[in-house]
């Protein structure tokens, strides 16, 4: 049987996990969410980059293969 000594350190031991975990999940939620946000704003600049392939593509007739040389 453990006696009062042995409970109260055994609490402080598991309390003290349970601190250092939840401060690592405070940090992964951070990072997650910043990484989220990477994402989004990574997302956004490629569709914005689509778009003016699609317009400068579109605006000269066709593939830059398709285009005569200058010389020509």
């Amino acid at each position: 049987m453990m006696g009062s000594a042995e409970l109260s350190e055994r609490l402080e031991v598991l309390e003290m996990r349970y601190a250092h975990q939840e401060a690592a999940l405070e940090e992964l939620t951070r990072t997650l969410l910043g990484q989220e946000q990477v994402i989004r704003q990574q997302t956004e600049q490629l569709l914005r980059l689509e778009q003016q392939v699609r317009a400068v593509q579109g605006g000269v007739g066709g593939t830059p293969a398709d285009e005569k040389p200058p010389h020509y």
